[in-house]
């Protein structure tokens, strides 16, 4: 049995798990208001990170970025465990799984605009800070750590395969211990994209209700400790699929999906009845929302309560699996005053959609979770769902 022993994240609803926790997850605190949670930029809404993130130190100064300023906030969190967890099992016992889809684009962005108008790139600028592979070779750098080093990238599923593939190097007995997560920062690159693909929100992000429009994106970290110690939730299993359908648009009837949490729940060998809490990948896109409810209500009924937190936190991309399993974490984690996350526009979701039980603004469902399961769903039909369970050890 594996377990993700700790957990650092950072988002716009707050720069420690414990802001999470009173802000969404804390029976009889007001639901956050999204004027209070996203500020306008280009004419769009965006879940942008507050916190003040320092320059790295100058021996790491060619991975210096925003993406990678963000990891090494969240890492922070979680250093004294992972330094325990080199003197357990040495460095070279200790792997690095990240995932990102924007890394450190934003910055090449910047030096290819410096580069235009000044004919150089920028002093300190290093092509590193934009490659998909940097940011898991910063959080092993930063570290220290000479384990098995990767990062993945499959679009908004990042960080959830990037979990799976920790867990196979802890099977395989490649490692003893993984740090592995999920980061994304904002980038005009993705905003273009989204914009030209007709996916942003002019608003706000409105999930599983009858004018959704879209997204609104966001940025975000979080990184967890995955080992064999039996300290904090179990990571009970998870699987991924394909719909190999269209490029960006899901398969209409949610096939994928279904499969993808069928798959997850064998493996963690129980059943659709168990589960307590599933966070939707939920969007906010006509076509996912229509399609997730369509594969949830097949699997799950109407009885298993579930939301969509990107109403929220926006979407994070390459670290949306990782921060939405963040919550289920905390969810699990004993808080005496826990409430399942709250689903925003309650009373608007689409008659259309087919019935699935959305949480209200205060739920507690009668009796503490013991196992959450949480979507996610990216461009190409790449899926991921992941399972925790409380530890009761």
């Amino acid at each position: 049995m594996w377990y993700l022993n700790n957990l650092g994240l950072l988002c716009n609803l707050g720069n420690h798990p414990r802001q999470l926790l009173q802000l969404l997850l804390t029976r009889d605190r007001p639901v956050p208001a999204q004027s209070s949670l996203f500020h306008r930029r280009g004419g769009r809404w965006l879940g942008k990170i507050r916190a003040e993130l320092p320059a790295l130190p100058a021996p790491l100064a060619r991975f210096d970025c925003r993406n990678n300023r963000l990891a090494n906030a969240a890492l922070t969190q979680i250093r004294p465990a992972i330094e325990a967890a080199k003197v357990r099992y040495g460095a070279g016992r200790v792997a690095v799984v990240m995932a990102t889809s924007t890394t450190g684009i934003a910055a090449t962005e910047e030096a290819l605009r410096v580069l235009a108008t000044e004919g150089d790139y920028p002093r300190g600028y290093h092509a590193l800070q934009g490659a998909l592979a940097g940011l898991g070779e910063f959080v092993a750098a930063t570290l220290e750590i000479h384990g098995p080093t990767s990062t993945i990238s499959t679009a908004c599923s990042s960080s959830g395969n990037a979990l799976l593939s920790a867990r196979r190097l802890l099977s395989l007995g490649l490692c003893d211990a993984v740090v592995v997560g999920g980061v994304d920062s904002i980038c005009d690159m993705t905003l273009q994209g989204f914009g030209a693909l007709e996916a942003l929100a002019r608003d706000y992000c409105r999930p599983f209700t009858t004018d959704r429009d879209g997204i609104n994106i966001g940025e975000g970290a979080a990184v967890f400790l995955m080992s064999a110690e039996a300290v904090g939730p179990r990571f009970l299993g998870g699987a991924a699929s394909s719909d190999a359908y269209h490029i960006s648009a899901p398969q209409p009837e949610g096939e994928g999906a279904f499969a993808v949490m069928q798959a997850a729940l064998r493996d963690a060998r129980i059943q659709a009845a168990d589960v307590d809490y599933l966070n939707l990948h939920g969007t906010g896109t006509p076509h996912n929302d229509s399609m997730e409810c369509a594969a949830v209500a097949r699997l799950f009924g109407s009885m298993t309560p579930c939301s969509s937190t990107k109403g929220y936190t926006g979407h994070t991309l390459g670290a949306a699996s990782a921060l939405e399993l963040a919550l289920c974490w905390l969810l699990l984690s004993g808080h005496p005053l826990w409430r399942l996350p709250p689903s925003p526009f309650i009373g608007e979701i689409d008659p259309e959609l087919a019935p699935v039980c959305f949480t209200g603004a205060n739920d507690c469902n009668g009796r503490r979770p013991e196992v959450c399961m949480s979507n996610s769903f990216a461009f190409g039909g790449s899926n991921v769902s992941l399972v925790l369970g409380a530890n009761n050890d």
